[in-house]
């Protein structure tokens, strides 16, 4: 999940406490402006929804306690990386033993109630739902749940998680269509435009999602704008600052379901074959 922070300062350490967060998200909710994108925003064509493994499909366990639906749309996407090797086993299997060691890392070592992000994509392609209900809340496409990829966000945004370690290397092809048409179908079903699309380290100091799949978001926008039938133009620019709508509310929840630290960007080797 993770060049400096394009819309916010960096924090002066890449882990925060819960001070300092708590103090950013006051300042964030100080200066808060009118949300950038209005729901019912018309596109010329839906984008066609993708194959999405269901948590049940990959093998999720359940949730320690019950999800949070929310009943706001979001108001835009995160991009992660997983941080994890460069694999080039780009099979099924591969994809959903990727997903159930997500699910045992957040739940076991983070304390969390399920997976933190509502989606995942492998090097494979395969597109997986992540926390438990997303999937069928996106294809709802009026409330989203409640999860845990970015603090400050966890209320307002889709997270996906893009499998590999992105730093110095691009994502294969095969997976970055896949995340085009996953966000172009996030965008459809929740009426956001292209421009709505950002990396982790947009709102949290943290290099995710790696500085060669950050560099590939204009590009992404570009793309998905042309799923979308939109005019591309100006999609790939970097978006003006977004307030978040309610950082204590989210601040709040994720103190209430386990640790405040940011995601660290890693999985234990024993969790993967």
């Amino acid at each position: 999940m993770t060049s400096s922070a394009q819309q916010q300062a960096p924090a002066a350490a890449p882990s925060h406490t819960r001070r300092s967060v708590f103090t950013g998200a006051l300042a964030l909710a100080a200066g808060a402006a009118l949300p950038s994108f209005a729901a019912g925003r018309a596109f010329a064509a839906d984008a066609a929804a993708p194959v999405i493994a269901s948590c049940a499909t990959w093998g999720a366990r359940p949730s320690s306690e019950p999800v949070v639906v929310l009943a706001n749309r979001p108001q835009r996407i995160i991009v992660h990386h997983t941080a994890t090797a460069n694999v080039t086993d780009y099979s099924q299997q591969r994809a959903f033993a990727l997903a159930r060691a997500i699910q045992t890392y957040h739940m076991d070592a983070q304390g969390w109630i399920d997976t933190g992000q509502h989606f995942t994509v492998s090097r494979g392609a395969f597109v997986m739902e992540g926390r438990h209900s997303s999937l069928a809340e996106l294809r709802g496409g009026t409330r989203q749940v409640r999860a845990a990829h970015c603090v400050g966000q966890n209320t307002v945004s889709i997270g996906i998680e893009n499998e590999g370690t992105y730093t110095s290397e691009e994502p294969p092809a095969a997976q970055y269509a896949a995340l085009a048409d996953l966000c172009a179908y996030v965008c459809t079903q929740y009426r956001l435009p292209a421009t709505a699309i950002y990396g982790h380290r947009d709102f949290n100091a943290t290099s995710c999602p790696g500085d060669r799949l950050y560099a590939l978001l204009p590009a992404l926008r570009r793309d998905v704008a042309e799923r979308l039938g939109a005019s591309a133009s100006g999609a790939g620019t970097v978006p003006a600052p977004d307030p978040v709508r309610d950082p204590i509310r989210d601040i709040l929840d994720q103190a209430a379901s386990g640790p405040l630290a940011a995601l660290p960007e890693y999985l234990p080797a024993h969790l993967l074959p």
